[in-house]
């Protein structure tokens, strides 16, 4: 009840059950006395890090992860929380992947399922060569995740290793966001190549992976579980759609290629034209506007990463010329790139 109460709060905002929120809380106040500072500056209370049967809004789980990560800091936050957590804290959803026949099945269950535990990235599955484990984001802004979206990826891995019982290795890790470089430990982990600065968050598999037999296969628990999943499905709403949230999410991957024009994102998001700029009106908004702020938010990301040159940037957010890019920086922040990379 207190669940479905929390929730209600919230409304139309996607929810997670807050695992993420709690291992990095658990972690933070062993080393910083702010830690429930840094909770309340993400719109997190004491009340829902202490009791799970509170949900925690997405967005504001995202934050609290930067905000710790930042302050630890811990540049691979969300690999070393999953990297210890207990696979079984994932709860009813655990158990009816451990209890399907198959690898493939398993995984079918996980996009069917997935929601209960966070509806603000959907996870979907796609057999093939090779078949590829997917991570959607629903009203909630990709840009400003890197933590969570290591945590679910390291937690898949780890998951089929221990469904299969053996060290499953994928043959490739895509991450939507950039980094210079994987850690060390984490690149061990995985055993395959990463891609960052992808089109989408991916992890991909041989194909003969989704025929490994589950160690813990029980046909009459997995359908028993199948109920239980079905009935906490049903409780979780369908949440409304931020269409700006929506543009902002497809056009980050677009800006390198020079694709991220208002046609080729509506066609993305499966609109007209017309229609996307009617509804992007409806929230006060136009795609020339959440373009610019997009540009700017990421130009200031990028330019953190010393490795990155000011060509590459420019380039990175779809600029054909790097003086365009040193013109609309100093219209946003009143200062060239090199300035604030200095700062």
């Amino acid at each position: 009840m207190q669940a479905d109460q929390s929730a209600d709060k919230i409304g139309a905002v996607p929810t997670a059950a807050g695992g993420i929120a709690r291992a990095a809380y658990t972690r933070a106040i062993i080393s910083l006395p702010d830690a429930a500072l840094l909770a309340k500056r993400a719109g997190i209370s004491l009340k829902q890090l202490n009791d799970p049967m509170f949900r925690i809004a997405v967005g504001n789980q995202i934050t609290f992860l930067n905000l710790v990560a930042e302050r630890l800091p811990d540049e691979f936050l969300g690999f070393h929380l999953a990297s210890k957590v207990d696979l079984r804290e994932l709860g009813l959803l655990y158990y009816v992947q451990a209890s399907s026949d198959s690898l493939g099945e398993a995984l079918r269950r996980t996009q069917r399922y997935c929601s209960i535990q966070n509806e603000g990235v959907l996870i979907k599955y796609r057999e093939g060569d090779p078949i590829c484990v997917s991570f959607h984001y629903n009203a909630v802004r990709r840009l400003s995740d890197r933590h969570q979206i290591e945590f679910f990826v390291t937690m898949v891995v780890r998951l089929c290793r221990q469904l299969v019982a053996q060290r499953l290795n994928p043959i490739r890790v895509k991450f939507v966001h950039r980094r210079t470089e994987a850690l060390g430990d984490m690149a061990a982990c995985f055993g395959c190549e990463f891609v960052f600065g992808s089109e989408v968050d991916e992890i991909e598999y041989a194909p003969t992976s989704a025929r490994l037999p589950i160690a813990s296969a029980d046909a009459y628990l997995n359908r028993l579980l199948a109920r239980y999943c079905e009935e906490a499905l049903s409780k979780r709403r369908v949440k409304a759609r931020s269409w700006r949230v929506a543009v902002e999410n497809t056009l980050v991957p677009l800006l390198p290629h020079g694709q991220g024009r208002l046609s080729e994102v509506a066609a993305r998001l499966g609109v007209s034209v017309r229609t996307l700029e009617r509804r992007l009106a409806a929230e006060s908004v136009s795609f020339v506007d959440v373009l610019d702020g997009l540009r700017c938010e990421l130009a200031k990301r990028y330019l953190q990463e010393p490795s990155l040159p000011i060509s590459e940037i420019a380039w990175l957010l779809g600029y054909a010329d790097p003086s365009a890019f040193t013109h609309s920086f100093r219209r946003w922040t009143g200062k060239p790139p090199t300035q604030l990379r200095a700062a």
